[in-house]
């Protein structure tokens, strides 16, 4: 880590008028690297070099989902890389490498974000609402770990009033210093805390900060949490394959971590498109030898600001999954998001509705499972079909389920909206 934090300071003070020739020859350095070494990357290249950086293949998922010992650079081997598997969030989950020191970088760079707000992760205490793993062994080894981390682990898979109500009781005697977790669970905790009248600062007021990740912030929800916790909140962007993706700084700006990755914005046709347009989130790790991820698509569709910078790109929007795409009896394709915005602006005006998702079961059929105090009313109802009929298009059914809870993934992410179609 001392090296590592040596290396990224290094990288920080590479001025802006010098940061584009960092990039491309960073970039040149792990291609080339790769199609030497790594005989996975080789072949999907088809040759032994490059010329232009935009001729290079997208790696999707589905390329990688093969044993890792295929993928593997030479030189390195399960026993001297770190190894973990994505969270199948995109519905392509596989196990990736990262060597020793791009995972040491990876620390560096999140140690260096969480310092824009005053947390030290060897002081600072964590309030941690993630998943855990449920084997006796697998359990016992996150709590050890949390508790090494200098973090206390709330389990999100129930989050029952009755649950909630020992999570209030943690803050109540323990001096957390920030909150870290899923979107989803984190706002439900604020929802809970709205009924009660309680300002989380107000009995914690050790708290500084909380950062949200894995899952949509809403501008409402982010309102909500700073409502009712009384702190600033952080939006991160992340995937454990890469690193922090981007990160709010301090001046509220979704800032992309240019030092070890390097984001691209792609059309169709896997060419960029100009700050400010609409396309595909890809990725390069500029130092992780281990395994390539070269112009890897991570399954995003984002927009970069018009004030990017090679050195501070900002990323003005997260507009969610490529695979989160609702096809329309018309033909026309609309993300899954739009129906979540549209439906979520009216069923939860009045506090309600805690929690719903939207499944697309047929070209013309959506199902909404909420969890809420009582029934959806026929107001409601009507008043969604009629945001859908005018934001989307006339002529689709919905049905309503009320729900006890939201079935989460094997790691407690919610996903919000599910296309169920082939």
């Amino acid at each position: 880590m001392k090296e590592a934090h040596a290396a990224f300071d290094a990288i920080l003070s590479i001025p802006e008028g010098k940061y584009q020739d960092y990039l491309v020859t960073q970039r040149s350095e792990i291609v080339n690297f790769h199609l030497k070494n790594n005989p996975f990357y080789r072949k999907l290249i088809g040759k032994n070099s490059v010329e232009n950086w935009n001729d290079l293949p997208v790696l999707t998922k589905k390329e990688l989902q093969q044993p890792l010992t295929n993928r593997l650079s030479d030189g390195y081997s399960q026993k001297n890389v770190f190894v973990n598997k994505t969270s199948g969030s995109s519905g392509d989950p596989f196990v990736f490498a990262k060597d020793k020191q791009a995972h040491a970088l990876t620390w560096a760079s999140i140690l260096h974000r969480f310092g824009w707000y005053g947390i030290d992760f060897n002081t600072s205490y964590q309030a941690r609402f993630y998943g855990i793993p449920l084997d006796f062994i697998g359990y016992r080894k996150e709590r050890l770990k949390d508790f090494l981390g200098h973090r206390y682990r709330f389990p999100i898979f129930d989050l029952s009033d009755a649950f909630l109500e020992k999570v209030l009781k943690h803050f109540r005697s323990k001096k957390f210093d920030y909150i870290n977790g899923y979107t989803s669970s984190i706002v439900l905790f604020a929802k809970f805390l709205q009924t009660k009248n309680i300002i989380l600062k107000e009995i914690c007021p050790t708290l500084k900060v909380c950062m949200v990740t894995s899952e949509m912030l809403f501008d409402d929800d982010k309102t909500l949490l700073k409502t009712q916790f009384g702190i600033p909140i952080v939006n991160e962007y992340g995937a454990s394959e890469l690193d922090l993706i981007a990160f709010q700084n301090p001046n509220g700006e979704w800032q992309v971590n240019s030092e070890t990755l390097f984001l691209e914005i792609l059309d169709e046709n896997n060419q960029p498109v100009p700050n400010g347009q609409e396309g595909r989130i890809v990725i390069t790790s500029l130092y992780n030898k281990a395994h390539p991820f070269i112009r890897y698509d991570i399954g995003d569709i984002g927009i970069l600001d018009e004030r990017s910078t090679p050195k501070k790109p900002i990323l003005k929007k997260l507009i969610g999954r490529t695979n989160d795409v609702a096809l329309l009896p018309s033909g026309k394709k609309s993300p899954g998001l739009t129906f979540y915005y549209v439906t979520k602006s009216i069923i939860e005006d009045d506090g309600n509705v805690k929690e719903f998702v939207i499944r697309q079961t047929k070209i013309d059929t959506f199902e909404i499972d909420y969890v809420s105090e009582k029934e959806l009313t026929s107001e409601q109802i009507k008043g969604i079909q009629e945001a859908i009929d005018n934001y989307l298009e006339p002529g689709l059914q919905f049905s309503y389920h009320r729900k006890n809870s939201l079935l989460r993934n094997s790691r407690g992410k919610l996903k919000q909206f599910i296309s169920e179609l082939t």
